[in-house]
């Protein structure tokens, strides 16, 4: 699809995917206006989507990859990562009510956030370099959400819909990227006290420092570089749970501790 041809597809994907947000009413998957191929045209249409959302007062906090694990990669029926941006509107802190009336289709997963010291906005990062950038580690519960109706989504569909960001929250203990190695840390998430996911560090691509390297690199390229005092949510690290109200939260990952929040 050439520029000119892209201008119209991309408006009515954007336009459709914030109906969607505003109107708390799942949408059709846009990728009959996209495609279901075209990873470019698809973070356009992302662009454009949180163009809007940062000219009506969000701001920028971070970055997060989706998509990483196996078996968050088989629910979904995608078979390659994807990024979003965070805005300051997602963003929670351990033991928080997370308003699920905010939300469309919520599913939570467990994984570990970064915060960075330092820009990425080199064209080619690699887990070592990430790993410099690093300040700190905490332990995170992403809620990812679709404005897809029923997850009905492709590639295209969940990168032009912020790669399916809900919201976010984080643990209250920091910890040294010097104190630990994120392959090798073990995650079990309960709710309402009963396990229901359980993964590690080798499940997000490998390595969370790897994953977040592509991030930073496929950033860059999509015009998205990684900025120091950015959150990164580095991938999930077992499957994702579905909940509804009044369910209560807690992931541990070994050395960052615990974190929990309950769905109001």
């Amino acid at each position: 699809m050439s520029e000119g041809e892209s201008g119209p597809a991309i408006r009515s994907a954007a336009s459709r995917l914030l109906q969607a947000r505003a109107s708390r009413q799942p949408c059709a998957p846009v990728r009959d206006l996209i495609g279901s191929s075209d990873i470019g045209l698809a973070y356009r249409v992302q662009h454009r989507v949180n163009e809007d959302r940062i000219a009506n007062g969000a701001a920028v906090v971070g970055h997060k990859i989706g998509l990483t694990s196996p078996a968050v990669q088989k629910q979904l029926g995608v078979n390659q990562p994807d990024l979003g941006v965070l805005f300051s509107d997602m963003c929670y802190s351990e033991g928080d009510k997370v308003p699920i009336d905010e939300l469309l289709q919520p599913k939570v997963e467990a994984e570990i956030a970064f915060v960075l010291g330092a820009d990425l906005d080199e064209e080619h990062v690699d887990a070592h370099r990430f790993r410099g950038a690093v300040d700190h580690a905490v332990v995170a519960l992403e809620v990812v959400d679709s404005r897809i109706a029923n997850w009905d989504i492709t590639i295209t569909d969940t990168i032009a819909d912020n790669a399916s960001c809900g919201l976010f929250v984080l643990g209250e203990k920091t910890l040294s990227i010097e104190d630990f190695e994120p392959a090798n840390v073990s995650m079990t998430l309960a709710m309402d006290g009963e396990i229901v996911s359980v993964g590690d560090g080798k499940a997000c691509l490998g390595d969370p420092l790897a994953a977040c390297a592509w991030l930073a690199t496929t950033g860059r390229r999509f015009g998205s570089p990684l900025r120091a005092g950015d959150i990164v949510l580095s991938g999930a690290l077992g499957p994702m749970v579905g909940v509804c109200a009044g369910s209560r939260i807690s992931a541990e990952i070994s050395a960052l501790g615990r974190v929990s929040a309950t769905f109001a």
